[in-house]
């Protein structure tokens, strides 16, 4: 067995091997000691090898998926090595002949089919990424759903490519320096040789696997393109030993036709994934109301990459619109498609061969979800092609015919074909079990024979149907010759009777041949079923789109949101704009979100920049974030929250919000800062929408300022795009007199008694100044470094004043600091109108009472002024 198991094991040396032996996958030698670590399991030994002890530890067969996934997500790779014979096969090799094993699949990041394994609402994509001659394209498949793509994709686009598609894994030839871009984004690299990307060979990897004579019909490929494609397939055959998904044909994206937004917006504006790297708190998971997997999925891939087509985004949005309007019928919608499955997925694990009874199920359930869809849509005025719901109704009458209402989970459970489908098996079953009837039956006579009330009849693996009773009754049993002595345990004694053994030859040739009957019946379905994949897709494709546009306009409807108006001009203006994830937010503690308006013209191709300034805590980056949530949301084909949107399509979108550093590449909070921003001073172009927030704050003051100020110069004069740039340097507003397509903008407080209070409104104008004492002391800070701050802030603007250097001297002349109470500020004297407030008990009140009270307080507040 141990030979077996090495040769195995060299076939993939780099991933651990679960070597199946009956109900356990085990591990043996490094691996079984780097499993017993990453799964926190018994470490073991068994046999030796070479004079040393064979470190061994197992899993169970029914529960390996959860260790899959645990192994997945910290690295390994697993080759499952399964047993390809049963043991009966094996022993006419000879008595001691090892069952044949091999491996059936490799288990990877990018090649995962479970429904345990993978998020329903979310893509689990495989990537290849070649480049022929300077020129790069990847391409990307999720095999779980036969989704297929490809586009151009030169280097410096790798990585904001990688982070719009979420890609688990990535193959790349072997050598490739590629590997850093990769690993940034949190995927995996995987090698393969450079055979795998020669682009004439793909072509036919390809060819053959679509069956077509030539890859013409699916669209024009370049050299990269069908060496990325091919690379891509080619791996897939290696991880499924030949066993290749339904896959789509592949389908060529243009970066042109979708909003370029980089890594680095994307974790700024919390997307698809919030700070904490899961859904909370990101755009995603406020907005999503959508039903189906399929929906989810394709709601995700339209907000990770909004069109820039402005025909494709008025379609979109005219669905929308339409949902909106007819209430009742979207509502409908909705409730049909709560029962639609995932039939994308159940249909990929039918073509791999690890679909189940449940997998049929689902195209079944699907299919009769598009059927009735079909046919309550056909009689109204939707803007939707929905042809692909019909042509499906001998497949799902078969189906549905075949199938239990509710079949098993596995095969080997049976009980999946319905009765009345297959006559030999209802025959079988018949047989089958009325042989269980007579069993019991027997157990009755015999018991009534002995005289022994808890006599049972049983069965197990080993020996089959046997007569049980308590060792304190077996000597009558012994006094019998019917009853022939089997087994003797702990507690019970084990008989049997010629006269059982008979019945049990009946009862098992019975059951094996119902078990066979629906083996044969399940693979007949499976072929069917694949035949007709094709069509498959397609509904499960308009099913999702129905779910995406009616999940919309639920949303649209329940929040109040507003149909935009998406054109190619450069208009950018929002009425009364909200940010969807902080209004959600705040609506749970039942506080109201201030919405703000937003206007940016860019005349004549020049640059449009609104620069804001107030202090921190009043709400910039909120307004900010705002904005550019409403751009990807017009974009992606939904309603925006907001009672009015003009956004004229934007190109690519920049966002440099937030400090954060990158401590294991060695880089500062400030040092990521200029990056970013020297990305974005190097790529936006006038398509482009910039959200910069708190430029040059992580360095000195004067450096800070001359950054963030030659900053908003180079975004008006060079890159002329639109923008929203929030600053702490008030001195910056003096741009606006010097710019034409610069504006002032500032957020609204108030100081009382000392205190600032923040309005959160946006309005035209310049702040005065930042009233950072003032957030610290609300943030908390001792009174004694609240009043030491105010008493620092009054000598250098005292200096500043003056000039010529005296605000050194001003710092100078401060007394030492001092922590003692003295050095803090006396609160205010309640006013009288404060006074008599805290003397009501409002729960006393009358009506008549609490008006009397308001005259007297405005009476008290009136004598003050």
């Amino acid at each position: 067995m141990m030979a077996q198991y090495l040769e195995i094991k060299a076939e993939a040396p780099d991933a651990l091997l679960f070597y199946r032996m009956g109900d356990f996958y085990e591990l043996f030698f490094d691996d079984a000691v780097a499993a017993s670590a990453a799964l926190d399991i018994a470490l073991t030994k068994r046999g030796k090898h070479l004079g040393e002890d064979i470190a061994m530890c197992g899993v169970p067969v029914h529960s390996a998926e959860n260790y899959l996934m645990t192994l997945i997500r910290k690295g390994f790779r697993v080759a499952v090595a399964e047993q390809l014979e049963a043991p009966e096969e094996a022993r006419k090799r000879g008595a001691k002949s090892v069952v044949r094993r091999g491996i059936v699949r490799l288990v990877t990041p990018g090649t995962l089919t479970e429904d345990t394994l993978l998020d329903a609402r979310a893509h689990n994509y495989l990537a290849a990424w070649c480049e022929v001659r300077g020129a790069g394209a990847l391409a990307w498949a999720d095999i779980s759903t036969g989704a297929f793509h490809v586009a151009e994709c030169p280097r410096v686009r790798l990585g904001p490519d990688l982070a719009r598609l979420g890609v688990r894994e990535v193959v790349v030839v072997e050598g490739s320096d590629i590997a850093p871009v990769i690993e940034d984004q949190g995927a995996a690299v995987t090698p393969l040789g450079r055979s795998a990307f020669d682009s004439g060979g793909a072509e036919g990897r390809l060819t053959d696997l679509f069956g077509v004579a030539s890859l013409d019909a699916f669209g024009t490929f370049s050299r990269a393109e069908c060496g990325a494609m091919g690379a891509l397939i080619e791996y897939v055959e290696i991880t499924q030993r030949g066993k290749l998904p339904s896959l789509r044909p592949p389908r060529r994206e243009a970066a042109s036709e979708l909003m370029a937004i980089d890594a680095a917006t994307r974790r700024n504006l919390e997307l698809t994934r919030g700070a904490g790297g899961g859904r909370d708190g990101s755009l995603l998971r406020a907005i999503d109301r959508t039903v189906t997997a399929g929906g989810g999925r394709l709601l995700e891939r339209r907000m990770s990459a909004p069109s820039t087509v402005e025909g494709t985004i008025r379609a979109r949005l005219d669905a929308v619109d339409w949902a909106v309007t007819a209430e009742a019928v979207a509502q409908e919608v909705r409730e049909a498609l709560r029962r639609a499955p995932d039939m994308d997925r159940a249909l990929s694990r039918l073509s791999l061969d690890r679909g189940g009874p449940r997998d049929l199920a689902a195209i079944r359930d699907g299919l009769d979800a598009a059927q009735r869809l079909s046919a309550r849509l056909a009689a109204t005025e939707q803007p939707l092609d929905l042809r692909a719901l019909d042509g499906h109704a001998s497949l799902r009458d078969r189906l549905d015919g075949a199938l239990m209402a509710e079949p098993p989970a596995m095969l080997r459970d049976g009980g999946l074909v319905a009765e009345g489908f297959d006559p030999e098996l209802d025959e079988v079953r018949r047989l089958r079990d009325e042989g269980r009837g007579v069993i019991a039956g027997l157990q009755a006579d015999y018991a009534a024979a002995t005289g022994i009330g808890a006599l049972k009849i049983k069965h197990n693996n080993v020996l089959g149907y046997f007569i049980e009773t308590t060792a304190t009754h077996a000597d009558k049993m012994h006094g019998d010759d019917r009853f022939i002595h089997r087994q003797t345990t702990a507690s019970q004694v084990r008989f049997t009777t010629v006269e059982l053994s008979d019945l049990e030859t009946r009862i098992l040739n019975a059951g094996g041949q119902a078990q066979q009957i629906e083996e044969r019946i399940f693979r007949d379905l499976r072929r069917t079923v694949l035949t007709a994949a094709d069509g498959i897709f397609a509904a499960a494709r308009v099913l999702a789109e129905l779910d995406v546009v009616t999940a919309l306009a639920d949303l649209a409807r329940g929040e109040g949101w507003a149909r935009p108006r998406v054109d190619t001009s450069r208009t950018f203006e929002v009425t009364a704009g909200r940010h969807p994830v902080v209004e959600r937010a705040l609506g749970r503690e039942g506080a109201p979100f201030v919405a703000n308006d937003t206007r940016l013209t860019a005349e004549g191709g020049g640059a449009a920049i609104r620069l804001l300034t107030g202090p921190n805590m009043a709400g910039k980056s909120t307004w900010l974030r705002q904005n550019a949530l409403i751009a990807v949301l017009a974009q992606m084909g939904s309603f925006v929250p907001a009672d009015a949107a003009h956004i004229g399509i934007v190109g690519q979108l920049f966002s440099r919000v937030g400090a954060s550093d990158d401590l294991a590449r060695g880089r500062s909070t400030f040092m990521v800062e200029m990056v970013e921003t020297a990305a974005i001073l190097n790529q936006a172009d006038d398509r482009a929408l910039v959200i910069l927030d708190e430029i040059g704050r992580g360095t000195a003051t004067y450096d800070g300022l001359s950054i963030a100020w030659a900053t908003l110069e180079h975004l008006h004069d060079v890159n002329r795009c639109r923008a929203l740039f929030a600053t702490h340097y008030h001195e910056m507003t003096a741009l606006a007199a010097k710019l034409d397509g610069v504006e002032n903008a500032t957020v609204t407080v108030r100081e009382w008694d000392g205190d600032v209070i923040f309005l959160h409104e946006v309005r035209d104008g310049a702040a005065d100044r930042s009233y950072g004492v003032q957030v610290a002391r609300l943030a908390g800070l001792p009174d004694a470094v609240v009043a030491r701050a105010r008493a620092v802030l009054e000598a250098l603007e005292q200096g500043e004043r003056e000039g010529g250097g005296k605000a050194k001297a001003m710092i100078d002349d401060l007394p030492l600091f001092s922590a003692t109470p003295a050095q803090a500020p006396k609160p205010p004297a309640d006013s009288p109108a404060e006074t008599r407030l805290r003397e009501v008990l409002p729960d006393e009140l009358t009506p008549r009472d609490a008006l009397a009270l308001v005259y007297e307080l405005k009476g008290l507040v009136g004598r003050r002024a």
